[in-house]
């Protein structure tokens, strides 16, 4: 495998014919949490205010033929104990939904058991809709005994909609189901500790020496930890009980000659602990000091159940080290592979939305500064016999995955009601610089249509007057299918446009560029200036450039 690798397509698919055994040292997996919400990337479309929304995925599985297809595999061709659990499951709680979810659970799961290394650590984020059926399917699967911990965090101290209305307690936690494949598994707990803040250092070393600030800590022993003669011995006039100082004398000497040790009034001894000394706060499995995600966040990208990069780091801190492999299943907005690249991990994403993908692509190339060539993408076509495969599989991800060939964010006509519906003509816009008046800049449009097969020339004159429709500059046509005369007759008698930026430089009204050309790196003839519209403003950090991308991309 390369070392930074994403993948387009079922992750189950991919786990079973792509990945060979024990290849990860560390899985993280936040899947769809079967809350039955569907999910909406948002976009500021352009000049415009209004946003738009892209459906990114749905957060649940349905008992269809696919689902009943894993859970007979489930029954007839696995273990006996996971034949048995999904038997009961089926008794317990029949055909439907949450089965279904199951049941497409735990054949993945079973999957990234193999591909775990023996010394290897697993989480699963999820939520109280099924954490507790899931338990149960991991116990299973990687035997109780290596069950870790439940980890419980809090994302947020506001709890969404009214208590009173739904008569219960807020919801303000995820849990995090922690396993390792066996007994030798890795784990770094104090890498994970947490430091104090300003603030926080100052309350815990009150008392203050001419070396500084310090803490009372304990030099003699407890009775609670019993009797130890051989650390029993006078010290400056002072011997300690049957339980003895707790460093032998020669430490005992380096401390105090450090300027160290105190001397209370009464005579006892104790040491000075120093603010230098400090490891930072362990963390326990309630993890309540990272807060999701807020919209106007500088880390926003958009995405929905976007996780904090905070959260992640602090997983893969904890279970992986540098140079380790790690995984994301359902890597969505891509929070795991930055976190992973940010520390020095390699790392494969998988994701089965050509949108997420190229989010992912964009967002790693805005932070870390990754070209196409350090990020190797499979499942995405690479000549046109592919792009055809991918149009015949789901015109709507081929669609996606051509618009972002030239740097087109979905247009708003591809909301959750219509996505499935009739072609509302927009399938993608190209924002660009346009003129610049008083210092700000103005902004061009370029509205773009994407065809897979039929094309003709009616469809042109649709775009140009889509073009008119809209007050946009430009209008350009993706077609997996060459252009017959006609239609390049029409686009050429749309005639040109300029801009301020520009002057006399004219641009086509009408483009028609093929997926062939496309491939080849060809790019649409627009002013130059085109906005990246997968990204806000990010905040720098240690390994990004120093430049910062603008995007219209918001939640």
């Amino acid at each position: 495998m390369e070392n930074r690798m994403l993948y387009f397509g079922d992750n189950l698919e991919i786990l079973r014919q792509r990945i060979p055994d024990e290849s990860f040292d560390l899985i993280y997996l936040d899947p769809p949490f079967n809350s039955n919400r569907n999910y909406n990337v948002l976009f500021k479309e352009g000049l415009q205010d209004s946003p738009a929304q892209i459906k990114a995925f749905d957060d649940s599985w349905h008992w269809t033929k696919e689902s009943k297809r894993a859970f007979d595999y489930l029954v007839t061709k696995t273990n006996e104990n996971i034949s048995n659990l999904m038997l009961a499951l089926e008794k317990i709680i029949g055909h439907n939904d949450l089965l279904a979810y199951l049941a497409m659970m735990t054949i993945r799961l079973i999957e990234l058991h193999r591909v775990l290394k023996k010394t290897g650590s697993l989480y699963l984020h999820c939520d109280p809709t099924a954490s507790h059926y899931l338990k149960i399917v991991l116990d299973t699967i990687f035997d109780k005994q290596n069950f870790r911990n439940e980890i419980i965090w809090k994302r947020t101290s506001n709890p969404k909609g009214s208590q009173f209305d739904s008569r219960k307690f807020g919801q303000v936690t995820d849990t995090i189901l922690f396993y390792s494949k066996t007994e030798n598994y890795f784990i770094d707990v104090d890498g994970t500790r947490r430091k104090l803040t300003e603030e926080e250092m100052t309350d815990k070393y009150p008392k203050k020496d001419d070396k500084g600030s310090y803490l009372e800590y304990p030099i003699l022993r407890s009775a609670s930890k019993g009797e130890r003669p051989n650390l029993v011995y006078e010290y400056k006039g002072f011997t300690p009980p049957k339980w003895g100082w707790v460093v032998r004398k020669e430490k005992l000497i380096e401390i105090d000659k450090r300027g160290d040790l105190g001397w209370r009034k009464n005579g006892s001894p104790f040491r000075k602990y120093r603010p230098h000394e400090d490891r930072g706060e362990p963390i326990d499995n309630l993890w309540d000091d990272i807060l999701r995600i807020q919209s106007n966040s500088s880390e926003a990208l958009g995405y929905p159940t976007q996780k904090p990069e905070a959260l992640l780091e602090r997983i893969l801190k904890a279970s992986s080290k540098d140079g380790d492999w790690v995984l994301d299943p359902f890597c969505g907005c891509g929070t795991t592979v930055a976190a992973a690249e940010k520390l020095n991990r390699n790392w494969v994403g998988i994701d089965i939305t050509a949108l997420a993908i190229n989010l992912i692509k964009h967002r790693l190339h805005d932070h870390f500064g990754l070209g196409k060539k350090e990020i190797n993408v499979d499942g995405f076509p690479a000549d046109l016999n592919g792009a055809n495969e991918l149009f015949k599989k789901d015109p709507f991800e081929f669609e996606y995955w051509a618009l972002d060939l030239i740097n087109a964010m979905p247009s708003r006509s591809k909301t959750k009601e219509n996505r499935r519906g009739a072609d509302k003509g927009i399938d993608g816009v190209i924002t660009f610089h346009k003129d610049k008046v008083n210092g700000n800049t103005e902004y061009g449009q370029a509205i773009v249509q994407v065809k897979g097969g039929g094309v003709q020339r009616n469809q042109i004159a649709v775009l140009k007057s889509d073009v008119e429709r809209e007050g946009a500059d430009s209008g350009i046509f993706v077609t997996l299918e060459k252009p017959t005369k006609p239609m390049k007759s029409e686009a050429v008698d749309a005639g040109t446009f300029t801009t301020p930026i520009t002057g006399k430089r004219e641009f086509p009204k009408i483009q028609i560029l093929t997926v062939e050309e496309l491939l080849k790196g060809v790019k649409p003839d627009l002013p130059h200036g085109l906005v990246n519209n997968y990204y806000k403003e990010a905040k720098a950090t240690e390994r990004e450039p120093s430049k910062k991308t603008q995007a219209w991309l918001m939640f």
